[in-house]
């Protein structure tokens, strides 16, 4: 083992501070703790929280940015690596797949200054329109990936994979999911390694992947992988907990906790990466047990290497491909398996939690734009966002929902297919129309479809916690910057019916919606209201219901507003509505769709003294 290596182990740095913190906060410790100089991210459930904690950092120790999408956080990141500095992306999981295409080429080039990547994985789809396992991505790209355990890994491999980056020439992703991301735990802290900027390298071949640089560059990715997993043996990077038995378990990330609680006396063999494997531990440890179950998270990643490799494992045959683990669903596949007996007497009881749907906030302006869309009975195109939930009951309003802006695009298909009577609407948020709304515009004027995108601007990036964006014109350090003005960004890609909108007036949107919809070719209806919660919450008088009037026709409750509620009480042999003064904004949506006039400001209740 060399001294180089002895001095990057993260357990042999001298550590003098402990703090609670999340995943995401130690992730964002480690990469100011590197000495990392320039981070930009794209905001994503679970993976928001590292971008902002770095943020709160010195601004002269690294910039911090939020980008327009994951693939613009990555160039950036490695144009400041070409640069000579180190340099860090943050990003959920299906933000890998926006930022591919840059990470295919990257994995060739390498690096200069260290590159490093968080990927926040969400299995069990808590804010996600998949649970796709990023380790595939990594092997796919041929980059190594860290997979901590808890927040005090999460802190050590962030640092050490700066410097694994540097010292193999690779981007190095550093594997987060929901539950890490989210749990907080005892951290030992360092201090800032600051690193001199290295000199721009000139070496063309290096740095521009045409074909004939390419072919060359493959053959260092291929030696690189064995490199790297020689490295993690002679650094004894796995952790091997000798149990008594002869039964064996390989793990890796979170899913590690887990096994360790359920059955503690097996041998069990935490590796720090599914790609690549530490090989030569790994033999130590087949040689040592008779059985071996693998138990990962997610897809086979481990279990098929090590088949590919020859042993004689088992997995997947007892563990899910979906959903999270827990305690629990680890003992019950270690049961399956035989690895574990089952349980005697009484089975522990399992809580069953109230279901409680999601809704969109009391106010919120994306209620009245989707009652319109209703209202004309369109068909609807949806995209990623907190809007998402008008596709639900009551609003019911959106047809389809893939991925981040993909609405217009689907629009622009609808159109060209020349089988939907309906008319054909895109709605689309603020950041999302940033992030990768505005290509498939262009595409729909060249293309001459007619279709009408809705712009639900609230003015922040809302669904991830109100993160600011390049329309908000506030960076994310609170400083004012240059703001983008939607509608001349629109006209400026030959847009020729553009209306704004407050979406309160719920008359005049609907007509705009309806005119919209009716002129022939491109049309964009931008709806101009901020979210009700970011950056400041908004509260006006509440409002309260004249119950003698109601006559319970459920015409305010079709807004799905959760201020809106079913009395208990019955008047005059029925129930009627009743708005929680806690929950109400005042927002007065209620109020014009309110046929019987029953609604009204609790100003007008007390002058009457009712």
């Amino acid at each position: 083992m060399s001294d180089a290596a002895v001095a990057e182990k993260p357990e042999s740095k001298k550590r003098s501070n402990i703090r609670p913190l999340m995943g995401n906060e130690a992730i964002a410790r480690g990469v100011w703790e590197a000495g990392a100089k320039v981070c930009a991210a794209y905001p994503g459930t679970p993976s928001t929280e590292i971008l902002e904690n770095i943020a709160r950092y010195p601004e002269q120790d690294i910039e911090v940015e939020w980008a327009s999408n994951e693939k613009t956080a990555l160039d950036i990141a490695m144009g400041a690596s070409f640069a000579g500095v180190r340099a860090f992306a943050a990003m959920k999981h299906v933000g890998v797949n926006v930022a591919s295409d840059t990470l295919m080429s990257q994995s060739y080039i390498g690096v200069n200054g260290a590159l490093v990547m968080a990927v926040a994985d969400d299995p069990g789809i808590h804010s996600s329109q998949n649970e796709q396992d990023t380790r595939m991505f990594a092997k796919f790209a041929g980059v190594p990936i860290l997979e901590p355990v808890d927040a005090q890994q999460a802190l050590d491999y962030t640092r050490l994979a700066f410097d694994i980056s540097e010292q193999f020439d690779t981007l190095v992703i550093v594997r987060t999911t929901t539950r890490l991301s989210h749990t907080r735990s005892a951290v030992v802290t360092g201090e800032r390694k600051e690193k001199k900027p290295k000199d721009f390298n000139d070496e063309i071949s290096k740095n521009v992947m045409i074909p004939s640089h390419a072919r060359l560059r493959h053959s260092h990715v291929i030696a690189r992988e064995k490199a790297i997993g020689d490295y993690f043996d002679e650094n004894n990077m796995a952790e091997w907990a000798k149990g008594s038995g002869k039964i064996g378990i390989i793990t890796a990330g979170p899913a590690s906790t887990y096994v360790h609680e359920v059955i503690p006396e097996a041998s069990i063999l935490t590796l720090p990466s599914s790609f690549p494997l530490t090989k030569g531990t790994i033999k130590k440890f087949m040689d040592e047990v008779d059985k071996v179950l693998v138990v990962e998270e997610l897809e086979p990643v481990i279990e098929d290497q090590l088949k590919i490799m020859g042993y004689d494992v088992a997995g997947k045959e007892f563990f899910s491909r979906e959903g999270e683990f827990s305690p629990e669903t680890v003992r019950q596949g270690l049961e399956k398996s035989g690895f574990l007996k089952p349980r005697t007497g009484k089975k522990p009881i399992a809580a069953s939690p109230i279901p409680r749907p999601p809704v969109l906030c009391a106010g919120c302006p994306h209620i009245s734009s989707y009652m319109a869309l209703n209202g004309i009975n369109a068909r609807v195109a949806g995209d990623i966002g907190c809007y998402t939930l008008a596709a639900i009951e009551p609003l019911k309003a959106i047809d389809t929902t893939v991925a981040m802006g993909s609405s217009i695009g689907n629009a622009v298909g609808m159109a060209r297919a020349g089988t939907e009577t309906r008319p054909i609407v895109a709605t689309i948020g603020d950041s999302t129309f940033i992030h990768s709304g505005i290509p498939p515009l262009i595409d729909a004027v060249y293309s001459k479809a007619n279709i009408t995108i809705l712009l639900l601007d609230n003015h922040i990036t809302a669904m991830t916690g109100g993160q600011d964006h390049a329309a908000t014109g506030i960076s994310i350090r609170g400083k004012h910057v240059e703001r983008i003005n939607f509608a001349e960004l629109i006209a400026s890609l030959g847009v020729k019916w553009i209306r704004e909108i407050d979406s309160y007036d719920m008359g005049k949107l609907y007509q705009t919606v309806r005119e919209a919809t009716l002129y022939k070719g491109v049309s964009v209806v931008i709806s101009n209201r901020p979210c009700v919660l970011d950056p400041t919450r908004i509260r006006g008088e509440s409002l309260k219901i004249k119950t003698e009037n109601c006559t319970a026709c459920q015409s305010c409750m079709n807004l799905g507003c959760p201020a809106l509620v079913w009395d208990d009480e019955m008047y005059d042999g029925q129930h009627k509505v009743r708005i929680d003064p806690v929950a109400c904004i005042g927002c007065s949506m209620c109020i014009q769709v309110c046929p019987t006039d029953s609604i009204r400001p609790m100003a007008d209740f007390a002058a009457k003294g009712n």
